[in-house]
């Protein structure tokens, strides 16, 4: 069932969101080779309960029976690592990787979720045209993220511009709502038809996340059971805001 928020509830999911957005803010000062997806793991574990936050995805149920629930406060995706990478004290972070961060914080009983992409050290003119149209591609979604416009209009837009520029859209997973809970209705893909979808009002809170790889979009999951990778290994990016629509332009609530 669709949520539509009321004021009140509006502002406690600020909050949250203000959170995740701030952690993003100290995650790109400290993130640098050297370090592991642990190391990150823990700085923004810290900073979140510091703020009066519960790192939310840390115990989320896999939904599998044979899969533990998610260890880690922060997914931690590396280069062909699509989403849900696992945070390990064994994963170092190397010059020039694809870094793909996925949080969401819990606070005031309402959640923020964001996702971001860095390219750490040094960088590729294809590495940053990939985190450059990743991005992007959320902002040329949420144009269509207006009142009486449809779910499949944002759709539309992201995987248009995407294989407009010479890459993929994950297929398998997608954006969706966002509140009380951390993964509400509608679900949001990153392709479709516009027209299509119910329509947006205002109130919803939605999170938008374009998944994104340079190669084919087939996909693989690792024995862990949580770990999405590109099935030909090319690099893959992610960038994610929760938004608010309103009676005019939608708002980013997750924006540092």
């Amino acid at each position: 069932m669709v949520t539509i928020k009321s004021q009140k509830e509006i502002e406690k999911m600020r909050e949250a969101c203000k959170l995740t957005g701030f952690v993003y803010q100290e995650i790109e000062k400290y993130i640098k080779p050297g370090i592991t997806t642990m190391d990150l793991d823990h700085f923004a574990e810290k900073i979140i309960r510091e703020h009066g936050g519960i790192p939310a995805q840390k115990g989320y149920p896999s939904g599998e029976k044979d899969v533990p629930a998610f260890p880690g406060t922060l997914c931690v995706s590396i280069n062909d690592e699509i989403i849900h990478g696992i945070p390990s004290n064994r994963r170092v972070i190397h010059d020039g990787d694809v870094v793909s961060i996925d949080l969401v914080v819990y606070k005031n009983g309402f959640h923020g979720d964001a996702a971001r992409t860095f390219v750490v050290g040094n960088s590729t003119p294809q590495k940053k045209k990939l985190v450059d149209i990743t991005r992007q591609a959320f902002f040329e979604g949420i144009q269509y993220a207006v009142k009486g416009n449809r779910i499949g209009d944002i759709s539309h837009a992201i995987g248009e511009f995407v294989e407009k520029n010479g890459f993929n859209v994950v297929r398998e997973f997608q954006g969706h709502g966002i509140g009380e809970e951390m993964h509400e209705d509608p679900g949001i893909p990153n392709y479709g038809k516009a027209g299509r979808g119910i329509r947006l009002e205002p109130g919803m809170t939605l999170a938008i996340e374009p998944m994104v790889m340079i190669g084919r979009p087939d996909i693989c999951v690792l024995d862990d059971g949580w770990t999405i990778v590109t099935e030909d290994e090319s690099l893959a990016a992610h960038y994610e805001n929760t938004i608010l629509i309103t009676e005019k332009e939608p708002e980013i609530l997750t924006l540092s």
